[in-house]
């Protein structure tokens, strides 16, 4: 429950013009590999906690809905805010990429990468017992 509180919060603080990732917001809650998670709460929640979920799109640029189930929404959304999307739905992420620059976000994120770099290498980096004397 608190990553799913942590993901919208950070889909909510998106701001207009601006996209992110599944993956970063995934990142930022927390989980770096959750970006499935982050799919899951905006199917759920979007109505429901009125979520921006339209400046969510894939790590490639595009966006992730298929012709039909939301694309030709989540395009002309993001068009209205002055997103540039291709016909194939493509963003240049170098322009519209949005990254909460040394805010509280970025932050927690480098930190909680930090603390799980630690808990893969603490096995590692433990040092080797001493053998005990016998006599």
């Amino acid at each position: 429950m608190e990553f799913e509180r942590r993901v919208k919060a950070f889909i909510k603080a998106i701001p207009r013009g601006k996209v992110a990732t599944y993956a970063q917001v995934a990142a930022l809650a927390g989980n770096h590999r959750a970006a499935r998670q982050v799919v899951r709460v905006l199917h759920s929640s979007s109505e429901k906690d009125n979520l921006p979920w339209h400046r969510v799109i894939n790590s490639r640029g595009s966006i992730s809905l298929g012709p039909g189930r939301g694309f030709e929404e989540q395009r002309k959304l993001l068009r209205a805010e002055g997103v540039k999307v291709t016909r194939g739905g493509r963003i240049d992420l170098a322009v519209f990429f949005w990254e909460p620059a040394g805010g509280p976000f970025q932050i927690m994120a480098r930190r909680l990468e930090e603390l799980d770099y630690a808990a893969r290498t603490k096995d590692r980096c433990r040092p080797s017992r001493k053998p005990r004397k016998m006599f």
